[in-house]
């Protein structure tokens, strides 16, 4: 007798037999967010040799290990959705870290979902990433990040509270909903005055006709949501113009690249929310533990987006050894239901728009580097950095 198997069904049972877990990795490893996905790369290929060193992950009593697949999107929404195609018909992954943006996140979702294959995304923080378009949510598509509302939100709080600024102007990268959903968030909450709203794109060099027309205006402070590339030449030419306002940002600003290019000494007064702060992070065994780890491999401190990567693949071992099952199905109810996870990025607790709920943090930088005193954060209702309290609200 002949038995068709449906090939959703036959594509499952292939992930779950041997002796290994596949998982996918769909990462901008070149193209214009190249810096941020081999950061990314990184965090999960020293979370993978960690589990594999320890026997692998247990699959109902028996320890399988992970094979990592990795392909490069190369920045591209359509390589991204073509990657996603490869990695859940062709390679038979159980699951998928990344991508790291918002853009090639969202191209991949039909070829996942029709698959039933879970993917985890380090750093895609646009709040509709996974959400469909009735509201509902996106059964297999998660994060480790918070989303934009959040960080702008509290960007907004903290402008207020901290740094008593009545007069800003928001600067914010027009590329990807990366910078205009932060600018969007950050205007809904800010309660002071927002004097001028521009905007620029990646790739621009020149923002000295911008900043001068900032100047003119008193302003108190500068927010400008953006990745590190443009956000240090933006810093840059602010002090070499004489603009000494703080400047506040996004977590796309958390890199040491940031101080490199705006150089140490225009890097003063200078902000940014992010999930993973190395000095918070001194409180928190778990992370402490990666951070020595990721030393030691890679000879220097662990940026946020590898600890985001990192925290991402050990999410999805939680979510196999819950359901003592490495079926993707099961994995994204695993995934799905994940409470009180120890991270590196803090405790996470998945909500049910696939959120994750933990703590935020914003940084400070001082002649291009972190001071040394950094404190714990606790929501976003208390921010502690440098050597005072800084206080976002509620």
């Amino acid at each position: 007798m002949l038995v068709v198997v449906p090939p959703k069904q036959l594509l499952r049972e292939n992930q779950t037999t041997g002796n290994v877990v596949k998982i996918g990795v769909n990462m901008e490893l070149s193209g214009a967010a190249a810096g941020y996905g081999n950061s990314q790369k990184q965090g999960i290929q020293l979370a993978a040799s960690e589990i594999n060193k320890n026997g692998g992950i247990n699959v109902n009593g028996k320890k399988k290990k992970i094979k990592l697949i990795i392909r490069d999107n190369k920045t591209s929404t359509n390589t991204s959705a073509s990657v996603a195609a490869q990695l859940v018909n062709n390679d038979k992954v159980a699951a998928i870290v990344g991508p790291a943006t918002t853009n090639a996140g969202t191209a991949e979702i039909p070829n996942i979902t029709k698959a039933a294959v879970p993917s985890v995304s380090p750093s895609a923080t646009d709040p509709a990433y996974t959400l469909q378009k009735n509201g509902k949510v996106q059964p297999y598509v998660f994060r480790a990040c918070y989303q934009n509302n959040f960080q702008g939100s509290t960007a907004a709080k903290f402008m207020t509270n901290t740094l008593k600024a009545k007069r800003v102007a928001v600067y914010a990268d027009n590329s990807s909903d990366y910078g205009t959903g932060l600018a969007k968030a950050f205007k809904k909450a800010y309660t002071g005055k927002v004097v001028d709203s521009q905007f620029f794109t990646a790739g621009d060099k020149d923002f000295n006709a911008v900043l001068t027309s900032f100047k003119s205006k008193k302003i108190d402070a500068i927010y400008a949501p953006g990745y590190y590339n443009e956000l240090g030449l933006i810093i840059k030419q602010a002090r070499q113009a004489g603009i000494n306002v703080p400047i506040v940002g996004s977590d796309g600003m958390a890199d040491p690249k940031l101080a490199q290019i705006a150089g140490d000494n225009n890097a003063n007064k200078i902000y940014y929310t992010t999930p993973f702060s190395t000095d918070v992070a001194k409180s928190n065994p778990t992370a402490v533990k990666f951070m020595k780890k990721y030393q030691a491999r890679y000879h220097q401190a662990a940026p946020t987006f590898s600890a985001l990567a990192y925290d991402s693949v050990y999410m999805i071992k939680q979510a196999i050894e819950n359901e003592k099952s490495a079926d993707s199905v099961k994995i994204a109810k695993g995934l799905a239901n994940i409470k009180d996870f120890d991270g590196v990025t803090g405790k996470i607790t998945m909500n049910k728009n696939h959120d994750p709920e933990k703590p935020i943090a914003i940084e400070q930088l001082t002649n291009g580097k972190v001071p040394v005193v950094q404190r714990k954060v606790s929501g976003a209702k208390r921010l502690e950095c440098g050597t005072k309290r800084l206080e976002t609200g509620t």
